[in-house]
């Protein structure tokens, strides 16, 4: 069974330090403003397998930290999280949604409408380039 809800933002640390940047300390994956965000976890079958986390300022969102289980991916898990936290963003009357994306994963965005608008940059030795989706 699938289940989506929100959690705490510390729920989300292990999943994100797991996939994102195991080589680095838990710490690297706390971000500072993670008390202002809403973290949303997906669950199959009561495990957490796939987490992100959205800041909201004024009517613009911005997801961070998206991750999944490695041994999960692929299973449109990451798909059905996305697609909802832009439906919670429409929700909630957000105007856009934007997000750091890395450059390897730019094309699962565009799957989502999302554009490209920035040159790329680099965060701790990845690239990466903005992106942003128009919510109506």
């Amino acid at each position: 069974m699938i289940e989506i809800r929100k959690i705490r933002a510390e729920d989300t640390w292990n999943l994100r330090h797991k996939v994102m940047w195991a080589n680095k300390p838990l710490d690297f994956v706390m971000l500072p403003n993670d008390s202002d965000g809403f973290h949303y976890g997906l669950f199959k079958n009561q495990q957490l397998v796939s987490v992100i986390s959205m800041f909201v300022n004024n009517n613009s969102g911005q997801f961070r930290k998206f991750a999944t289980d490695k041994t999960q991916q692929g299973n449109g898990y990451g798909t059905q999280l996305l697609t909802f936290l832009i439906e919670e963003a429409k929700s909630i009357g957000l105007q856009e949604l934007t997000c750091d994306a890395r450059v390897s994963a730019v094309t699962f965005y565009e799957r989502f409408g999302m554009k490209t608008c920035s040159e790329i940059f680099q965060k701790s030795g990845k690239d990466y380039v903005k992106m942003i989706v128009k919510i109506d």
